[in-house]
Formats: structure tokens, C-alpha cells, sequence
């Protein structure tokens, strides 16, 4: 939705001195004439995407045991594990064979940088495309999403698998009414149930209705007298459950147990397998964004044990996500994004794992408008670095908000009526949007 109206804004109203029921001097007209020409004017952007599917990789994922081997440096910077022919005939690890059997339909981004080591720091990078500040608390992926486009479908727009991942994948200076909707549990356990998503026993329908137009009287009358955000946000996260409660369309999506047998021993019947599955069914049905999390990335020892045990559940359901999504026709206006806070170092450490790295690591897109078979930006011989093309948090979410239709330097308002852009500073990679 676009409002082609007056071209100046509340800010540049007032500070160009306007004020109701009083005249302009010429002074005063030129100073507006020349605030409405610094007001940021927003060309409309065609959305390649509907939904984003993001698989985040807590703990700092090694880029030389998955998407980023470096068979030539000596031992003490390749590692233990080989590499693998793609079908492209570029080199993943061995640790994702199938991955590598589809490398056709992947963009790797090979020179992910930043400068955050510590775990939280890097996460929010991730997370909200900004470097952290103790002055402001950024919004998600998700949080932005959710703002921008809303509800589809009498489903949530942002959901978190199986709950919200850390405090940076929250609204931040956004409404809270813009929150992730958390599942509450594992889809891979075996009394798997989303929680607050069925009626209590004895709640039919008339006294559903009943109850619904009851909280929308109560919830008018506070409405007059408050414009607080935990009460807005409350109303609104009352309306969607509402809608959640009434609509059995909504409810279906949740339920794994509509999915054939062969479908789900396709994707692993496993914490990776069953979260990847459930975020397929829900951006099916209609959510926007859904962000769930796997694993723990964070492999100080042992890291060619570690990952033997944490990488094959994950390649064989990611694998399958993506060929799922491309038989049903959703690969197009779907984004997979698998991203992690940092890399590891180039070096193993005395106790045969890997410590944080966030100079140069990868991130993996597929789907969404973006093109396959890519490779984008390097790293040096040994993986210490990039030498081509490096990529920032900035630069990542302002293509993925590109691929959804969602300006990256838009501004929205802070608290205060302080205005600020989505994303600050970063650029579209060109070159692996379709």
C-alpha cells in the first residue's frame, strides 16, 4: 500500500514552520519547498518473494566443514574432512552430500563479514542487519515483516520454530503486537502440540462468538483511555488468535499429523527434519516469515565428530525442503536463508575444534527470485578472510527485504518520533537476483 500524497512529512511539516491557521512568508515557502525535496521519496519494488523460510545455525557454523572447504591449505587449516564434487562442479564438504547433489538451486555467499566474535553481538548482526547499540534495540527480520505486509491467510506473519530463538529476534523499538507467534514445542516430539490453539472442551461456537464480541466491548472501552503499547499490542495479539481459534484453515497448518508417512521419513524424522517440514506446511498456508533454529554450532573440540553428528539430519532435511518446495511450485516466492552469527577459525585449535570467527564465513539462499548455481564473493586460501566481494548483515538484509518488495532504507518510527531506516547503509547483490 502506497499513499501518493502530500510529499512532506510530519517531520518536514513541522520543520518547515507550518502551522494551522497561520500564513507563510516567502522564506518560510522556500524553506518547506526545500524540506520536501530532501524527503526521501520510496520507488515501488515488485516482490520476487511471499515468504522467507530462515534456518539459523546457533553457536557460529564452521564455513570449511560445510559450504567453503579448502582442500589445498596445509592440514592445520583444511581439517579432517574432504571435500565433494557438486553437481555444478563447485566444492562443498563432504558433510552435505545431498546439498551438494542440488548445488544447482543454492546461492553460497562465501564472504559474509563482520566484526562481532561474541555470540550475542553477532546474533543481533544476523538477526536485525545492524550493528548492536545501547542506545536503540532494533527490530527482526520478522518484527519488519510482520509491519509491513501483516497477517495472510488468518495466520500468524511471523512464527518461530519452536520458540523464539533469543531476545534479537524480538520487535525492538517496533510494537510488540508485531512478536513472533512461538510454537511452545518440539514439531519432532512425540506430544507435539501447539499450545493456545485449541478452544477449551465445552467452548462451542455460539459461545465462541460470544465471548469474542464480549473482549471487543471491553477492549473499546480501553481503547479510549489508553494508547499504551502493551495494551494495542494485547488487542492484537487477541484478534489473531481469534482468527487462529475460527479458522480450521489456519489450525490444519500446524498439524504435522496431515503430512504422509513418506513425506516426513523424506525429510527426517528428527528436530531438523520435522521443523524444516512444519515451516514448509506453514508458508504454504500463508505465513510470511518463519524462522526456526537446529543444532549447536558452537564446536570448540572435536569439530569433525561434532559435525559427523549435527550436519546429516540437517542436509537431508534442507535438501529436501528445497526440492518440496520446487515440486509444489513455492521455490519461486519462497526464500530459504540458512545463516549463523560467524564462522570458525582458520586454524584448528590444540583440542581439534574451531573458536569464533566473524571475519569471513557463509550464507546459504535459495529460492525467491535468487539465482541458483551461484557462488558469491571468496575467501582466501584459507578461509581467514574475504578476497572478493565481501558481504555485510546490512547488505544481506537489504536484499532479502529487496526480494520481498520492502524498501531497506525505509523509515520507521522509534520512540521519540525518531526516524529510522529499516536497514542503514546496506546494498542489493545484483548479481544473484534473477
Amino acid at each position: 500500500m502506497r499513499c501518493h500524497g502530500n510529499p512532506i512529512s510530519r517531520r518536514g511539516f513541522l520543520s518547515a514552520g507550518t502551522f494551522g491557521g497561520l500564513g507563510l512568508s516567502l522564506p518560510q515557502l522556500m524553506w518547506m519547498e526545500q524540506a520536501a525535496a530532501e524527503q526521501k521519496h520510496y520507488d515501488f519494488i515488485e516482490a520476487k518473494a511471499k515468504s522467507v523460510i530462515h534456518v539459523y545455525l546457533p553457536g557460529g557454523m564452521a564455513h570449511q566443514e560445510s559450504w567453503d572447504p579448502k582442500p589445498y591449505s596445509p592440514l592445520e587449516y583444511r581439517g579432517e574432512m574432504k571435500p565433494v564434487k557438486t553437481n555444478t562442479g563447485e566444492i562443498f564438504c563432504e558433510s552435505i552430500p545431498k546439498l551438494a547433489s542440488i548445488a544447482d538451486r543454492l546461492c553460497v555467499i562465501r564472504s559474509m563479514t563482520h566484526g562481532e566474535a561474541a555470540h550475542e553481538r553477532g546474533t543481533h548482526n544476523m538477526f536485525t542487519g545492524y550493528k548492536p547499540s545501547p542506545a536503540l534495540k532494533y527490530p527482526s527480520f520478522g518484527a519488519v515483516v510482520s509491519h509491513e505486509y501483516g497477517p495472510r491467510n488468518n495466520l500468524p506473519p511471523y512464527v518461530c520454530i519452536p520458540n523464539q530463538p533469543n531476545e534479537f529476534a524480538g520487535t525492538g523499538y517496533l510494537s510488540s503486537s508485531y512478536g513472533p507467534f512461538s510454537l511452545g514445542s518440539d514439531p519432532a516430539s512425540s506430544g507435539f502440540k501447539v499450545r493456545d490453539l485449541n478452544r477449551y472442551s465445552g467452548v462451542d461456537e455460539a459461545r465462541f462468538t460470544r465471548r469474542q464480541s464480549a473482549l471487543a466491548a471491553v477492549n473499546r472501552n480501553f481503547s479510549t483511555k489508553t494508547t499504551a503499547d502493551n495494551v494495542t499490542a494485547m488487542d492484537t495479539f487477541y484478534e489473531r488468535a481469534f482468527n487462529l481459534l475460527g479458522s480450521e484453515e489456519a489450525k490444519t497448518a500446524f498439524d504435522l499429523g496431515k503430512e504422509d508417512k513418506k513425506i516426513k521419513e523424506a525429510y527426517g524424522e528428527n528436530q531438523a527434519g520435522q521443523r524444516l517440514l512444519m515451516a514448509r506446511r506453514l508458508v504454504e498456508a500463508g505465513c510470511r516469515l518463519v524462522t526456526l533454529t537446529y543444532g549447536g554450532w558452537d564446536m570448540h573440540t572435536g569439530i569433525t565428530a561434532a559435525m559427523n553428528r549435527t550436519m546429516p539430519p540437517l542436509d537431508q532435511a534442507l535438501a529436501q525442503l528445497i526440492l518440496d518446495l520446487e515440486q509444489r511450485g513455492l521455490l519461486e516466492t519462497t526464500l530459504v536463508m540458512v545463516s549463523s552469527e560467524f564462522g570458525r577459525t582458520p586454524k584448528i585449535n590444540k583440542d581439534a575444534g574451531r573458536d569464533h570467527y566473524p571475519k569471513v564465513f557463509s550464507v546459504m539462499l535459495a529460492g525467491g527470485g535468487i539465482k541458483g548455481g551461484t557462488i558469491y564473493g571468496t575467501s582466501n586460501a584459507t578461509a581467514s578472510e574475504p578476497e572478493f566481494d565481501p558481504v555485510g548483515p546490512a547488505d544481506l538484509a537489504t536484499t532479502m527485504y529487496h526480494q520481498l518488495g520492502i524498501v531497506a532504507d525505509k523509515e520507521l518510527m522509534a520512540p521519540g518520533d525518531r526516524p529510522i531506516e529499516i536497514v542503514d547503509g546496506g546494498k542489493v547483490l545484483t548479481d544473484i537476483v534473477a
